[in-house]
């Protein structure tokens, strides 16, 4: 009997052991490919550029991953409402995207360190009388947010008189309202709508100097996945160590120089 237990317990061993082996990390260099959830169009994180190329910050970050881990790359397009239910779902390994690592986000995935820092800011059409904060504080004013994004919670909480309008998608949809005067200001974060700007003739739209917050953006993966978090951990150590990353987020985040090769 003693044997038998021994055996049993040994054999539990072995295959915790072969679990505890057996990662995510193994089944992308198995299968040759990392998969990467990214928005649909989120420049200047990702978009599908004039040459019809899928490109942007987030994405030669993700880029670079699969080129360290000599596997090929393929990136799934979502809406932004979309992009954790897709990772949840098994049908990608990470996410890439500009999202803040909220508790309640990180309820259902695991974030890495941040690669930088931004915050939410209001826009509103140049030649509108919405130029300044407080006439986007007026009483019935329409703020257009993006569905689930930070900017939604934090449109809510600086603006409690205004009318909230959430849209389901990307933030481009964000300008294009207040652009077709559907909405009077939008809330989003400053790095995306100073790249999504780019789209419209110089002198659209009228950002607010202020910060409605200060916020981290990281990327994501599942917690089921703690081998390719650690990994990613240490590939953002790295990228930041030999400046890859900083050259990356001047290029596309602290200039414009990436919107006349795009």
């Amino acid at each position: 009997m003693k044997i038998a237990k021994l055996f049993v317990a040994g054999l539990a061993l072995l295959t915790t052991a072969s679990l505890a082996n057996a990662g995510t990390l193994d089944d992308i260099t198995k299968r040759g490919e990392l998969r990467v959830a990214v928005q649909t169009q989120g420049p200047p994180f990702s978009m599908v550029d004039q040459a019809g190329k899928r490109t942007g910050s987030s994405v030669e970050l993700a880029e670079l991953m699969a080129k360290e881990m000599g596997v090929k790359i393929t990136f799934q397009d979502y809406d932004w409402d979309g992009l954790i239910p897709a990772l949840l779902s098994g049908k990608a390994d990470l996410l890439v995207a500009d999202m803040t690592p909220t508790l309640a986000r990180a309820m259902k995935v695991a974030f890495t360190k941040p690669f930088m820092y931004t915050g939410s800011t209001v826009f509103a059409k140049a030649d509108s009388k919405f130029g300044t904060m407080e006439a986007c504080k007026a009483k019935g004013t329409k703020i257009a947010v993006l569905l689930g994004a930070t900017g939604e919670k934090v449109a809510k909480e600086t603006f409690p008189d205004a009318d909230i309008k959430s849209y389901k998608g990307g933030g481009p949809l964000l300008l294009d309202a207040v652009n077709n005067g559907q909405a009077d200001c939008g809330v989003n974060d400053v790095s995306a709508v100073k790249g999504q700007q780019a789209a419209y003739p110089a002198g659209t739209f009228t950002i607010m100097p202020e910060t409605l917050s200060k916020e981290p953006l990281a990327f994501a993966t599942r917690y089921d996945e703690q081998d390719l978090l650690v990994w990613m951990n240490l590939f953002l150590d790295q990228v930041a160590l030999d400046g890859r990353l900083q050259k990356n987020l001047d290029y596309w985040v602290n200039s414009d120089d990436w919107k006349k090769d795009h």
